[in-house]
């Protein structure tokens, strides 16, 4: 991570200013770098010797920066990583563009790497997080969005770069066309347990922890699946106080929402979700010979679930 990190204050340069000074409060924010994570895991685990697995790392997490970025402006979010979001310091046009220079820049630094399959996964993989950040727009706002609705969300806007982030270090390193697929399915399975798990915490978290203000989702007027499964098994008043809430994007009512959603068994029923994924995800990867990169990768299943930020 190290050397990633160095790949990624390299490539973060340039000639404009505010350019440099928005990416670098980005990049040095931190986070949990999950994603760069599973390319290095991956590659490693199939026995990778190059060094392009650090490049890839690189283009995956300013991806992931600039979808930050947009996302940001798109939610009006103030608070993210702990810290103000970008857009609450610089405002949102420059957040906007520096996004866009992040993610022309990922795209510059894998047309260096030259392999067609590579820009082809995140290439598509981009694409698809687009997709899924219009889905949720759509969704914004609609108590009547079902859990199905929702997991396509999901699967695209997050588990989708997961998903490539995993596959692009198995295929760096030589693996087979099965290995790719099962190094996919890990990530699939992964980032969802991640979303589901982020759902859970934006109605039972700590801001401290969490880094982002608690009940955001509401106030986005977001129907996480904790909402959608209140809609649909809790009492008729419950089912109408969670309409109004995200129609209205109504966080004043949180308190009466959390408690609906505690005593109706939703976050228990979005952790159990959760904890399925996780669990398809370490079964992908069981055929893998046995490795500490093995038993990291593992080791990130039960974290995803157990986590409390």
């Amino acid at each position: 991570m190290a050397l990633v990190n160095q790949v990624i204050r390299t490539k973060l340069h340039s000639e404009v200013p505010l350019v440099n000074q928005i990416a670098e409060y980005i990049i040095s924010a931190g986070g949990k770098r999950i994603r760069p994570v599973l390319v290095l895991l991956m590659a490693n685990a199939y026995q990778y010797q190059g060094v392009h697995h650090h490049d890839l790392a690189a283009i995956i997490e300013f991806i992931h920066t600039a979808t930050l970025l947009h996302d940001d402006v798109v939610d009006e979010s103030s608070m993210r990583r702990g810290r103000k979001t970008a857009n609450a310091l610089f405002g949102n046009a420059a957040s906007v563009l520096v996004g866009d220079f992040l993610y022309s820049r990922a795209f510059q630094m894998m047309v260096s790497i030259n392999r067609m399959e590579i820009m082809e996964i995140l290439a598509d993989a981009t694409n698809v997080i687009a997709e899924g950040e219009v889905l949720q727009l759509l969704n914004m706002h609609d108590p009547d969005v079902t859990e199905e609705r929702y997991l396509q969300v999901i699967r695209s806007k997050t588990a989708k770069l997961f998903e490539a982030a995993a596959q692009v270090g198995a295929l760096i390193s030589g693996a087979t066309v099965q290995e790719i697929e099962a190094a996919a399915e890990y990530g699939r399975s992964l980032g969802t347990a991640f979303q589901l798990i982020d759902d859970v915490l934006d109605y039972s978290g700590n801001a401290q922890e969490i880094g982002k203000n608690v009940g955001d989702d509401l106030r986005e007027g977001k129907p996480t699946l904790p909402l959608i499964y209140l809609m649909k098994n809790g009492s008729e008043q419950e089912r109408h106080l969670v309409k109004s809430c995200i129609e209205q994007g109504d966080e004043t009512q949180f308190d009466a929402i959390l408690e609906a959603i505690t005593k109706s068994g939703a976050l228990d029923y979005t952790r159990s979700e959760a904890i399925k994924a996780s669990q398809r995800a370490a079964s992908s990867i069981q055929a893998l010979a046995d490795s500490t990169y093995k038993d990291a990768l593992l080791a990130l299943c039960k974290f995803s679930v157990d986590r409390n930020h």
